[in-house]
């Protein structure tokens, strides 16, 4: 049985009790980052500042924090949830078949894809084209979704990534995000705000606060997808695909920057406040599992039906004992 607590610390959120709202649920982790030297293409190679190993360390460094700050995310807005860690250079339907994952959630990445063996993008393509598991892409996995389905990646300011590797245009920290299709199930609970102190500047309806950190976007709506939100610098912040049997929505943003301790964690001068982004989160997850008729996973209150509204947190960081930054 779950603990059903009334109150909660002000460790994540101060705006309003955090339950759980699934069970149980299988989810692969995919780690987007390069893991090892022969990941760089010969593109990456020519680069001025190209050091294998140096540029593998800080992969892997960013890797372990933002795979933990994921991890963390399915800890808390799961009950018991059984998690499996892929990089992608593994991920392919025989590992998929075997694990049988409700879920498939991409990390971001930190190098432009054209840095990478293009055998590890080529690959990918093939399996996200005809998964039938339902994934979120986040940050620069929602960029590589979006080139598999023929967009371009480019700066914000249309650039491609060979043109510009510094200096770029970047959105950054918390930017507000226009919802475009509020009747997604994605949004389902966020216009309600439980507590008169949550995001008193953002009255306007259908305005969401999230956590940015990006210097590259998807210049077009890619093929079967619909757009779900826009902002200020990149237009397609928010897409989904319910066609062919898929199910793949892609957040610019960082909707796991949700369950950092704010009081521990010294990376940030601010509190965490990303209650738009645990929702999104979470309404995921359970929209995965409605998409695979598992909806006796949910947590059922007394009247037998999923509880409604908010979820129940437990612990601030992933397997990697670090603390979420939002990478």
């Amino acid at each position: 049985m779950i603990e059903k607590r009334e109150t909660w610390s002000d460790r994540y959120c101060v705006f309003e009790v955090i339950r759980p709202r699934i069970q149980t649920m299988r989810v692969m982790l995919v780690d987007n980052l390069i893991a090892d030297e022969s990941q760089y293409s010969d593109v990456a190679r020519r680069e001025r500042d190209f050091h294998a190993g140096r540029w593998v360390r800080l992969e892997r460094m960013i890797a372990s924090l933002a795979i933990g700050n994921i991890e963390s995310n399915l800890r808390n807005l799961v009950v018991a949830p059984e998690i499996r860690v892929v990089h992608l250079s593994q991920l392919n339907d025989a590992l998929v078949r075997e694990f049988d994952p409700d879920a498939i959630v991409l990390s971001g990445a930190l190098r432009d894809f054209d840095l990478y063996d293009q055998a590890l993008i080529e690959g990918f393509n093939q399996f996200i084209k005809k998964t039938r598991v339902p994934t979120l892409a986040i940050c620069g996995g929602h960029q590589l979704v979006g080139q598999a389905f023929g967009a371009d990646v480019t700066t914000l300011d249309g650039k491609s990534p060979g043109e510009k590797r510094s200096g770029r245009l970047i959105e950054y920290q918390y930017r507000f995000v226009k919802i475009t299709d509020l009747g997604d199930p994605i949004f389902a609970g966020i216009d309600d705000r439980p507590d008169a102190r949550w995001q008193r500047y953002t009255k306007r309806r259908h305005l969401l606060r999230v956590w940015q950190n990006h210097g590259l976007q998807i210049d077009r709506l890619p093929a079967g997808f619909k757009q779900l939100a826009r902002g200020y610098l990149s237009e397609y912040q928010m897409i989904a695909r319910r066609a062919e049997g898929q199910l793949i929505y892609g957040v610019q943003f960082h909707i796991e920057k949700s369950f950092q301790d704010w009081q521990a964690d010294k990376y940030w001068d601010h509190r965490s406040e990303s209650r738009d982004g645990r929702m999104i989160f979470d309404n995921f997850l359970v929209e995965s599992l409605r998409f695979r008729g598992k909806e006796a996973n949910l947590v059922s209150g007394d009247n037998g039906k999923a509880v409604a509204g908010e979820t129940q947190a437990s612990a601030a960081t992933g397997s990697a004992g670090l603390p979420g930054t939002g990478f």
